[in-house]
């Protein structure tokens, strides 16, 4: 009979550790399979090559989300799968005691963020930030987000709270075909590049009756619009969407009221040729019909549309007189726009040829004809102001088809707090031509990536610090050096063009060139490109270097305001136009001189930056989660993964350095209970035994198999978090644990 020592065969002893050797070898150095590995921290380098390879696998495999530390990868699968997204599977994850346990999923996230609400963890506020390229997913993952949040917060018990939480989501995925005709246009490298951020806030109750958690309102705030695209576009490129599909889908009689006959030509409307899937008329109309946009308001919004693609055909000339105005070079033009507008023919060429300045303590008038460039400069703001107002970019609550108040106004005041928050905004770019637009979506992302950066390491060092777990900072690439030379003080790039900009003098690509680097050069992210045969600066962004052509860049930065265009439009007989731009006496633009001081100049530059802020500051206030959409091919095809594509996002989105600062800190997260039930089988390795006095102590002393034990716990690298009853449990007091089998 063998004997039998705290219930193991002495006769086996041997047969067993063996057993269990190979065991632990295959556990620590067995290969996972790609397709397996549902964090992108488990893969061994961490480089882009093994995270392509990876993503590669699993985009194979119809596995279409992966985590990255605290970060969630969703790849775009170009094709239906309802059982990823169905009501029953937004159970499960609502459900499940602990979501992350379950596959990857955008539900995980969305869960997380209902229950640090429930939870009332501070800060309530939750946010989550989808970024990517155009065609990635974005809209599709908030879509997807809207609904599980509108599935999990409407009350069972209540019809009612159901059919309020339907139409809430409802009302929002209705003005995605419109922000999308009105913000999106087509790029060198997209069709359907969102050329504006959203924020949509989904409203919870929770805080109010904390026994009843229903949707009971959102709120869609715009940001960061391209509003420079209106009159400036690339030869390449288009326009916003809204112009093309009024040009291609209107008929016959309403050609005729618009002015636009069929292979009419306008100089802002570039390449209309291309016919693309986006340039759907119909679909815009039923989507604004559905969020309450009459048919009478809808003409009001493309007739005014039409009046800006003729605005863009008035040129001038130069009179070779300074003291006489530029000459139109097409009175049928100004003619059209003003009929379109409906404002008062004379007013309006007046207005774009004449500068009023107001000077001396008596404020004394003065009209001075302006340059054609001038010209050229107040028209192309007119159309711009016009653009930025027009309902598709911004719900506006005075107008008398804005009101629902399941739907809140854009920029409204947050009375409630709110569930969470859907960024969903444009990410990095580069192109072979790259002016002020790349410039301003570029800043924008090194924002969002510093905050990012900033707020992910502060969690992980505020965690580390409560468990007592003995932590370094670490090394990442801060990107504050290149925020500084953007937009940092006294001196940066957003400083100098603005300054040109106030100067208002002739802009000379090569003497900004000249500037901008004799006045950085001691910043190491400002590069050089001494081939280039046009004047340029290169900036070495985090994702990348990427040169700015300075050609044009000043132009496009100015942004005035003259008070008389806003006079004008003040004049305007349509009644769109007069809910815009209502008449005030007692209003004072921004850029009208008060008394002896004059406001400073607002520039594309300079509000852009206001309006990143604004975000930021929101952000902050909030707890963030993030979604990284990839976008496995331009063609849209399903199955299909260009490996050169998504090498260039996973650099722009700085993918791999967010998996590099996961994996550096302790990327696993599990209670000790759950650790030690885990890894009871590793107990099996030592027999308990009465403490031999002559014999080492754990610590002293290794045998082989404790060996293994060692070297498996110290490639764990494991965070036992705020799940751990008791906080400092590190790796030694585990391995002793597990020696003494007194788990």
């Amino acid at each position: 009979m063998l004997q039998q020592v705290n219930g193991h065969s002495s006769g086996s002893d041997a047969q067993g550790r063996e057993s269990l050797r190979e065991d632990l070898q295959e556990f620590l150095g067995g290969e996972v399979p790609l397709h397996q590995l549902d964090d992108l921290t488990k893969v061994n380098p961490v480089t882009l090559e093994t995270v392509l390879r990876c993503l590669q696998a699993r985009y194979t495999a119809d596995t279409f989300y992966t985590n990255a530390g605290c970060t969630l990868v969703a790849l775009n699968p170009f094709k239906p799968v309802p059982q990823l997204y169905s009501p029953e599977l937004m159970r499960e994850y609502h459900a499940a005691p602990q979501p992350q346990k379950l596959k990857p999923h955008i539900f995980t996230v969305g869960e997380q963020t209902y229950r640090n609400v429930r939870s009332l963890i501070e800060p309530v506020n939750q946010s989550i930030v989808v970024s990517g390229e155009s065609g990635a997913g974005k809209t599709w993952t908030s879509r997807c987000l809207m609904k599980f949040y509108a599935v999990v917060a409407a009350s069972p018990t209540s019809w009612e709270s159901h059919k309020i939480a339907e139409r809430i989501e409802q009302r929002i995925l209705n003005s995605n075909p419109v922000m999308e005709a009105f913000g999106n246009a087509c790029t060198l490298r997209n069709n359907n590049s969102s050329r504006f951020g959203k924020f949509i806030q989904l409203q919870l109750n929770s805080l109010l009756v904390p026994r009843d958690h229903q949707m009971t309102g959102a709120a869609i705030q715009t940001y960061l619009l391209e509003k420079t695209r209106v009159a400036c576009q690339d030869s390449t490129e288009r326009n916003f969407h809204i112009f093309y599909q009024i040009c291609k889908g209107a008929s016959a009689d309403e050609r005729l009221q618009w002015h636009l006959p069929e292979g009419a030509a306008f100089s802002w409307l570039p390449n209309p040729e291309r016919t693309l899937e986006e340039d759907c008329f119909e679909v815009t109309r039923e989507a604004m019909l559905h969020l309450g946009i009459d048919a009478p308001t809808q003409n009001n919004i493309f007739q005014a549309l039409a009046g800006l693609l003729h605005l863009g055909n008035i040129r001038f000339a130069d009179s070779g007189d300074e003291a006489q105005p530029c000459r139109p070079m097409d009175d049928g033009a100004v003619r059209t726009s003003a009929l379109l507008l409906r404002l008062p023919e004379d007013p309006l060429l007046e207005t774009l040829r004449i500068r009023t300045i107001r000077a001396g303590r008596q404020q004394q008038v003065f009209r001075k004809p302006c340059s054609q460039a001038e010209c050229d400069t107040r028209r192309d703001c007119l159309a711009k102001l016009v653009y930025a107002r027009l309902p598709g970019m911004r719900l506006h609550p005075a107008l008398p088809w804005f009101s629902s108040p399941r739907l809140l106004p854009a920029l409204a005041p947050q009375v409630l707090p709110f569930l969470a928050g859907l960024l969903d905004v444009y990410g990095f770019e580069s192109f072979p031509h790259n002016s002020l637009e790349q410039l301003c979506i570029n800043y924008a992302n090194e924002k969002l990536q510093q905050h990012f950066v900033a707020h992910y390491l502060r969690a992980q060092q505020e965690e580390y610090a409560v468990e007592g777990l003995e932590w370094s900072f670490v090394n990442y690439q801060d990107n504050q050096t290149c925020l500084d030379l953007i937009e940092g003080s006294p001196i940066s790039i957003c400083s100098l063009i603005n300054e040109e900009c106030r100067l208002n003098r002739p802009s000379s690509a090569a003497q900004l060139q000249t500037r901008i680097e004799s006045a950085l050069a001691g910043s190491p992210c400002l590069g050089h490109n001494k081939l280039s045969p046009e004047p340029s600066f290169v900036v070495l962004h985090y994702a990348g270097s990427v040169r700015y052509h300075t050609a044009g860049l000043v132009e496009k930065n100015k942004d005035p305001i003259p008070p008389e265009l806003t006079r004008l439009l003040q004049q305007s007989q349509d009644t769109l136009l007069k809910v815009l731009f209502p008449a005030d006496p007692e209003e004072k633009s921004q850029e009208e001189p008060s008394g002896q001081s004059r406001a400073p100049v607002l520039t594309v530059v300079s509000k852009f930056k206001a309006s990143l802020e604004q975000l930021l500051q929101v952000l902050q206030a909030t707890t963030p989660h993030y979604i990284r959409c990839i976008k496995p091919n331009s063609q849209g095809r399903a199955q299909a993964l260009h490996r050169e594509e998504v090498l260039n996002q996973l650099e722009a989105c700085g993918l791999v350095e967010t998996i590099h600062i996961s994996a550096a800190g302790f990327p696993i997260r599990v209670s000790h209970r759950t650790f030690v039930e885990r890894y009871a089988s590793l107990r099996r390795l030592h027999p308990r035994a009465p403490p031999d006095p002559h014999s080492p102590s754990p610590d002293e002393g290794h045998s082989a198999p404790w060996a293994l034990v060692d070297f498996a716990v110290s490639r764990l690298r494991i965070s036992f978090g705020s799940l751990c009853p008791q906080r400092g449990t590190g790796q030694l007091e585990v391995v002793r644990a597990l020696r003494v089998s007194t788990c």
